[in-house]
């Protein structure tokens, strides 16, 4: 029998509490002893009003983006709080990664566009030639990247930006990431730019050294990369494609 590649091997799972265990059981499926904690917690955005505003007059938008499945559940959640139960005719959604559009479909939406690459530079690439004198309605986190509004204003959309939700750190990551860090670790995973820069955070506010010394930095996209290498923590591998099963892929590719 063929030994499993992960075996005892200390994986750090920075994803939020609800998106963990997706992560976490594929590791243990391939030996690994996944050590869970979470460096985002999603919160409301300070108002709700601005995504509510625009669910009011969703008929007068061409394109609806999605760039994260927590925004797709936040907007069917709005949009049912409203008594809004179907999505206009004639709106074409776009999405960044597969979960996001099952996310979208799961919601009872029609997913018109998926780029091959879970990026936002993709996403811009797919659109940027049917998106003239269109408005597009783009959900997201808080203090999110600015790619997608700037280079579809720039091929002549019209594009309204509404804060679905925020990532905030969840006050309990210094200490777990303490005790995780005090009894070792082969290798971080991170999904986002966010997880990183709220695991250095985290770092901080447990004293402890940032990048974790001796501990293997994976990540799932080249977004993310670049904020690892911003953070002078270069990744040993990086997902391909951009998904879970490319970033379990990568720790074991990170790990052999």
């Amino acid at each position: 029998m063929t030994p499993l590649p992960l075996v005892d091997r200390r994986i750090l799972v920075t994803r939020g509490a609800s998106q963990a265990p997706k992560l976490s059981d594929d590791l243990r499926a391939l030996g690994a002893l996944p050590v869970e904690v979470p460096v985002l917690e999603i919160c409301p955005p300070e108002s709700y009003e601005p995504l509510d505003s625009a669910l009011r007059n969703l008929g007068e938008y061409d394109w609806l983006i999605f760039t994260s499945s927590n925004s797709v559940h936040v907007f069917g959640e709005r949009s049912a709080s409203l008594g809004i139960v179907a999505a206009p005719t004639g709106l074409q959604v776009a999405t960044i990664g597969a979960a996001t559009a099952q996310a979208a479909r799961d919601s009872g939406l029609a997913v018109s566009l998926v780029p091959d690459a879970y990026v936002a530079e993709s996403l811009v690439t797919a659109l940027q030639n049917q998106i003239a004198g269109k408005r597009v309605l783009l959900a997201r986190a808080a203090v999110a990247r600015d790619v997608i509004p700037d280079a579809l204003r720039s091929a002549g959309a019209s594009v309204d930006v509404v804060d679905a939700y925020q990532n905030v750190m969840p006050e309990a990551a210094p200490h777990q990431l303490r005790h995780a860090y005090a009894r070792g670790l082969d290798a971080a995973t991170f999904t986002s730019s966010s997880s990183v820069t709220h695991l250095a955070h985290a770092a901080q506010a447990g004293g402890m050294p940032f990048p974790l010394k001796g501990v293997r930095a994976v990540s799932i996209g080249p977004i993310t990369t670049q904020t690892l290498h911003a953070l002078h923590w270069p990744p040993v591998a990086e997902a391909d494609p951009h998904d879970i099963s490319g970033l379990i892929a990568a720790v074991v590719r990170a790990l052999r």
